[in-house]
């Protein structure tokens, strides 16, 4: 997909304008999302171009019986009044809102559907924007054992009480089987999952011929070049509370918004700057 500049998104006079905004792993209806915090960062920066890249919605906690207050609605409706503003709105959606591929390639009102494209800096690079689960060798060569990850918890509680009764007939002493998981079984990170992931995702873009890669999907916000290609993880709004951002210069910023002035006295910008190669 070509890029096209939307109208300039209207800056006002308490927060930061950017060229671009990633946003991903939002995961509204879900207990874990940190709607506040990000309600708070999307009040204070506005933006020409906001992607939001994938699994913005939870439809797989959903399914499960999630949740949705008034807080992921306020969510919505800050993202959709960007919109009215001029933001051209880009969504590329992940594994957790898979569904909504379906309609890749439509354009709704004021909000694009992509299955992946191109931002092209104001320097003129080339990044391909993807959530990053078509690079995850657990998604997509054993969807069950994600599953698993998503329900490992809830499956665990339940094992737990019958799992100690046979074990204090055996004789055995107390054992959580959650907290082994939570230890010992770590899936993802079993297998050195996230230098995989990033190793896949950076050969893609060298394949490609671009100049980097913007994703998300793994929850682990980075920032670096390697061997002269980019690659940005936006992170999450689960835990790490973090967006990449681009400047009218073409600079890439990974940013961790911290709570508000009123919360916490420290500084409300932690950014790791990604410069222009030399």
């Amino acid at each position: 997909m070509q890029e096209r500049r939307g109208s300039p998104a209207t800056s006002t006079n308490r927060g930061r304008r950017s060229r671009a905004l990633f946003i991903s792993d939002l995961h509204l209806a879900t207990h874990a999302c940190r709607a506040p915090a990000l309600l708070d960062f999307l009040e204070q920066n506005e933006a020409d171009t906001i992607y939001l890249v994938g699994d913005i919605i939870d439809f797989w906690d959903i399914n499960r019986g999630g949740i949705w207050p008034q807080a992921h609605s306020d969510v919505v409706l800050a993202l959709l009044g960007k919109m009215r503003r001029g933001a051209r709105l880009i969504f590329v959606p992940g594994n957790h809102d898979e569904g909504l591929r379906d309609y890749c390639g439509a354009f709704l009102p004021g909000i694009e559907i992509e299955r992946e494209c191109i931002h092209t800096t104001a320097d003129g690079r080339h990044l391909l924007v993807t959530h990053g689960d078509a690079f995850d060798v657990v998604v997509r060569y054993a969807r069950w054992l994600a599953l698993l990850g998503g329900h490992g918890n809830a499956l665990a509680r339940i094992l737990n009480t019958p799992l100690r009764w046979a074990r204090r007939r055996l004789g055995f002493g107390l054992w959580s089987l959650s907290a082994f998981i939570k230890l010992k079984l770590k899936v993802k990170t079993a297998v050195n999952f996230i230098g995989a992931f990033e190793s896949a995702l950076l050969a893609e873009a060298r394949r490609r011929g671009l100049d980097g890669v913007v994703c998300g999907h793994i929850h682990h916000a980075q920032c670096k070049v390697v061997d002269g290609i980019r690659y940005l993880n936006c992170g999450d709004w689960v835990e790490s509370c973090t967006a990449v951002v681009e400047d009218d210069a073409g600079n890439l910023e990974l940013i961790a918004w911290r709570q508000s002035v009123r919360e916490e006295a420290r500084p409300r910008w932690a950014p790791a700057r990604l410069r222009k190669a030399a």
